[in-house]
């Protein structure tokens, strides 16, 4: 369970994070298209009992493309191309159900070594509402990858294979 809200806690960096130059690891990437029907890697609700409800309450689904789906399974290195998405979505609660409602964000974590150097290799990106005029990262080192590190024994990556 630590490792599914830990992916939403450097997300919330995302949020939280102070404006900054933009780097080349956030300004260029963009939402990708199809991810829905990608493989996917968890879901969890953050809901009012948690620090991080107040920048990303709702309801996250992972998803991680095709590129990067044998390297979860195994453990192995993620290859250059892999690319794992958080569509976070508002929720409601009526009578003991909860509902997805409207998009609240859009992130991306994007596999380039060699572009994405001073970021463990790793592109992030996180866009208000999903739309992609509306990016929030501004630095990725500060507001993405320095809590990134703290999973470096796992290339940098929250998310874990749940068979």
């Amino acid at each position: 369970m630590r490792n599914r809200f830990a992916l939403l806690a450097g997300t919330a960096a995302l949020v939280a994070g102070a404006p900054a130059p933009a780097t080349r690891a956030s300004a260029d990437l963009r939402p990708p298209t199809g991810y829905r029907t990608w493989f996917h890697v968890n879901s969890a609700v953050v809901d009012s009992a948690s620090g991080l409800f107040k920048a990303l309450g709702g309801l996250h689904n992972i998803y991680l493309n095709a590129v990067g789906q044998p390297a979860l399974a195994s453990g192995g290195p993620y290859p250059a191309g892999a690319t794992f998405v958080d569509d976070i979505h508002a929720l409601s609660v009526s009578d003991h159900i909860y509902t997805p409602g409207a998009r609240i964000g859009l992130a991306v974590m994007v596999r380039d070594p060699k572009e994405y150097a001073a970021t463990g290799g790793w592109g992030f990106q996180l866009w208000a509402g999903g739309d992609s005029t509306k990016p929030l990262v501004t630095n990725a080192v500060t507001q993405c990858y320095n809590c990134h590190t703290q999973r470096k024994d796992n290339q940098f990556v929250f998310s874990t294979y749940i068979p």
